[in-house]
């Protein structure tokens, strides 16, 4: 009953919203404003024997004290005080030189704990190869381990780590989001969620600002023409103005369906034709017992004392109930009636999936 209940309140909120304008900005990306992915191999020094035992973080600190001047090799280095890992950071497309960007560190060897390490200086390339920012820093985990012989205690992942501000922009990459095309400027929006509609209700919304701007390419893309009195230092404040806006983003008809996890979601646009849907279940009860053989007769050696296992099996078929259901073309509709026949998720997910066999499901239908 609660499961039923849960997925009615899903179905209940997305009901409420239906009908709701957002605003262009939240439904859309500009074509070249991205960040773009920064890596490097850095040693977490510092670790309270919770750090790496393998050869590599010996061999990566062997690599940095001979830049330090100072010749040793991996076999004399024990302890469990470092480790290496993997850090990578986000390079947003208008951090400038200067800047500082959060950076994430993560464990590479057999590492127990991050917990108290610093981060030595690190270079972080692009996919280029080039190198656009150095981290180092404390690392931040936030959670903690304690224990003791016989029993430990964690909160948290123990192995990954964050530097807040912990990378240092030393090259920019900066973004290009205004095309140059025939002697036009142009902006290109691209919808997160394609859709023919949505994108030409973006573009009507654009073109009551500035008439005969904006054009629909596909159901993802809309290219807006930057206007000749607009300056080059009045493209942020056009942008902001044509994205303002609020629109109706108009849903496509989907049924979602999550088999592992027993996760349905429905899109406002669902419906099913006139249909008559029996639900029923089988119960299986098993039950294992063990019974004692006792010998025949008291104080005889003719027999001994033995656990016998038994089980006990029950099948009970419930009633079922062959319900008409009539056209529904709204998600409210499609939940009072499916929960009219008492039906659970697992058997929504195979009402759905015979709704859809039979022709009567008005939706596609998507199974993770």
């Amino acid at each position: 009953m609660k499961t039923r209940l849960i997925f009615l309140l899903a179905i209940l909120l997305s009901t409420v919203e239906v009908g709701r304008c957002e605003r262009i900005k939240d439904i859309v990306d500009i074509k070249g404003i991205r960040s773009n992915p920064l890596q490097g191999i850095g040693l977490v020094v510092g670790l309270d024997d919770t750090g790496d035992t393998t050869l590599l973080s010996r061999q990566v600190l062997t690599n940095i004290l001979r830049e330090s001047g100072l010749v040793v090799i991996p076999p004399t280095l024990t302890g469990g005080n470092i480790a290496v890992v993997m850090v990578t950071a986000e390079l947003g497309p208008f951090a400038r030189e200067g800047s500082r960007i959060d950076a994430d560190v993560s464990a590479i060897g057999d590492a127990e704990s991050l917990q108290g390490g610093m981060l030595l200086p690190t270079p972080l390339k692009g996919l280029d190869g080039q190198v656009y920012a150095v981290a180092q820093g404390g690392v931040s985990i936030g959670g903690w381990s304690a224990g003791g012989n016989q029993a430990t205690i964690t909160k948290n992942h123990q192995t990954v780590g964050r530097i807040p501000d912990g990378a240092i922009v030393e090259q920019e990459e900066i973004a290009t989001f205004v095309e140059y095309t025939a002697g036009y400027r142009l902006i290109t929006l691209s919808l997160r969620n394609i859709d023919f509609t949505t994108a030409e209700r973006i573009s009507t919304a654009v073109n009551q600002i500035y008439p005969d701007s904006a054009a629909v390419v596909d159901a993802g893309t809309i290219k807006v023409k930057v206007p000749s009195e607009i300056s080059q230092t009045g493209i942020a404040g056009f942008i902001d103005e044509i994205t303002k806006p609020d629109v109706k983003v108009d849903v496509p008809a989907t049924v979602v369906i999550n088999e592992r996890t027993g996760t349905i979601v429905v899109g406002e646009s669902v419906g099913i034709s006139a249909v008559a849907i029996s639900q029923g279940s089988l119960v299986v009860k098993i039950k294992e017992s063990e019974t004692v053989s006792q010998p025949i007769a008291p104080f005889s050696d003719s027999g001994t004392t033995e656990r016998i296992p038994d089980t006990m099996i029950g099948i009970e078929e419930q009633e079922g109930y062959l319900i008409p259901v009539p056209q529904s073309v709204t998600v409210s509709e499609l939940a009072n009636t499916l929960n009219a026949i008492g039906a659970t998720p697992t058997d929504m997910i195979a009402i759905f999936n015979a709704l859809k066999k039979a022709g009567a499901l008005q939706a596609r239908l998507v199974i993770m």
